[in-house]
């Protein structure tokens, strides 16, 4: 945003972000790295670190925007505004955002694929667990048959096709804890085979089912949602890639330093009275305000004419 015409040629702009993603997969030899983003603050924070790609947390978006927990309460309204808001950022970088379950029946999965396409959001993930869903990495989940998640993705790669359009769709299956590895695996092949691009098993718990589902759905890209504290094993970035994983989402990326700071800073003003772990590091406001686009926005004025901030800020 606010980027010179000449700055965005010159960097590749008209690649939709969607394409720039379809370009990432291609490249065999490739992992896609996500963090996990759930605001502009903390999507800001990642932009100017330079990722590739963001990934949209639908827990982050629920507690953030709802203040609740990840039990199936975000709307496609609450998702899709928070989706749109953080792909505008940075028209290059392609943001993956959760899609939950589409959030009803097929002409809802229809409705989602076609509100994420028009918020310029480059990828999603639909689920085949219940409407009233959960955080994948907690326990008892409760999945819809087979043939409501496939009709499901159907819905999906319709509607794309109908609406003229691209997003990257991709299969998450939550079936493996309560169905086993065969038959998730199995709710993927087919969903594959209907056009989804991306497969996602959700909550193995070893590294061998993580190389397993890799080599048995290649040369489909597979990610992995790399959750720490979660039931999936640790891996590095080049340990995922070396398994075979083409996309890594760290969903809790920016969740759990949020809250053990800011834990910590309420603890202490409580307390004390003062206020010193939230000194910023040493940074001042403007430090903040430039990692979310300050320059940029005063030279987009100062350029048009405007005289607010002609002297600087």
């Amino acid at each position: 945003m606010f980027q010179k015409r000449e700055e965005i040629d010159n960097n590749n702009i008209n690649m939709t972000a969607v394409a720039r993603l379809r370009e990432l997969l291609a490249q065999e030899d490739k992992i896609v790295v996500c963090p996990g983003v759930y605001d502009g603050f903390t999507a800001r924070i990642a932009l100017s670190a330079g990722f590739d790609c963001l990934y949209m947390t639908g827990a982050g978006t629920t507690m953030s925007k709802l203040g609740m927990a990840d039990l199936g309460i975000a709307t496609l309204n609450d998702m899709r505004e928070n989706a749109g808001m953080i792909s505008s950022l940075d028209r290059r970088i392609p943001v993956i955002a959760d899609a939950d379950t589409g959030f009803g029946g097929p002409l809802m999965v229809g409705r989602t694929i076609e509100q994420y396409m028009q918020a310029g959001v480059a990828a999603l993930h639909l689920e085949d667990q219940v409407v009233n869903k959960r955080c994948g990495h907690l326990s008892n989940k409760e999945i819809v048959d087979e043939e409501t998640y496939i009709t499901r993705i159907r819905a999906a790669v319709n509607a794309r096709a109908q609406t003229h359009g691209d997003i990257v769709i991709i299969a998450r299956t939550d079936a493996l804890q309560s169905l086993g590895y065969e038959a998730a695996v199995s709710r993927l092949k087919k969903a594959i085979a209907i056009g989804a691009d991306v497969a996602f098993l959700e909550g193995f718990t070893s590294v061998e089912e993580g190389r397993r589902v890799c080599a048995e759905l290649a040369p489909t890209p597979v990610l992995l949602n790399m959750v720490a504290g979660g039931v999936t094993p640790n891996f590095t970035v080049a340990e995922a890639k070396e398994a075979g994983f083409r996309i890594i989402i760290y969903a809790a990326f920016a969740l759990g330093p949020v809250f053990g700071a800011v834990s910590a800073a309420a603890k202490e003003l409580k307390e004390t009275g003062d206020l010193k772990a939230a000194d910023l590091d040493g940074k001042r406001p403007r430090d903040i305000f430039t990692v979310c686009g300050l320059n940029e926005a005063i030279a987009f004025d100062v350029a048009a004419g405007g005289k607010l901030y002609a002297k600087g800020v």
